[in-house]
């Protein structure tokens, strides 16, 4: 099957006219449903070796599955800040099988199954997938073992304490901010030179193809 354009799927995702709102309330009602992540994700054996994280770099993000299922159903500030992400091949977004399982479940509930499959495959075409045990916070866990600097979240608790409190005493600089702190304070040309280490070329990528 031919893998969809990111504009095509605003395209068919527009047309649902979701909220923020919608989004948040979805995933809160599959994040309450037994666990049907990927088994080979949630629960890894307890002996299995796994490497250590990366070290943290602020061009690796998280985008939490609200943020993830707003980008396509929603668009505004969600959109916004993961178009930052998309136009820079330089940038990374790193995401669990399980942090995907839940912004799948969000499309296919506000959506349907056909949504959420193509999204899925573009998704996966772009992310970085890393692994976590199973029962930790999808965003958090895909934050800290994947050397992420900035996690995208509408979630006002993991803003305030919750993601303090997780990743306190694993000494990870983590950002955790709402996408439209995001987008505001995004600024690929000072990221470029932190990052890559010259002058900045301009976006490298179509954030629509």
């Amino acid at each position: 099957m031919t893998e969809q354009t990111w504009a095509a799927l605003f395209e068919r995702g527009d047309a649902v006219a979701a909220t923020e709102a919608d989004v948040r309330a979805a995933l809160d009602t599959a994040r309450e449903r037994p666990n049907e992540h990927t088994p080979d994700e949630r629960a890894p054996p307890a002996s299995e070796d796994r490497p250590d994280p990366p070290d943290p770099a602020p061009a690796r993000v998280v985008a939490d599955a609200d943020v993830l299922a707003a980008d396509l159903l929603v668009g505004g500030a969600a959109r916004a800040a993961l178009d930052s992400l998309r136009a820079h091949s330089w940038t990374t977004l790193v995401a669990s099988d399980p942090l995907v399982d839940d912004a799948a479940a969000v499309v296919a509930a506000l959506a349907d199954d056909a949504l959420a499959d193509d999204w899925r495959r573009r998704l996966d075409g772009w992310r970085e997938r890393v692994r976590h045990p199973a029962g930790d916070h999808p965003a958090l866990a895909s934050a800290y073992r994947g050397g992420a600097m900035h996690l995208l979240t509408f979630d006002e608790r993991l803003r305030s304490t919750r993601a303090g409190a997780t990743l306190a005493g694993r000494d990870v600089p983590l950002s955790v901010r709402s996408p439209d702190a995001f987008a505001t304070l995004f600024d690929a040309a000072s990221l470029h030179r932190e990052v890559v280490g010259d002058d900045y070329p301009g976006p490298d990528r179509d954030p629509r193809g």
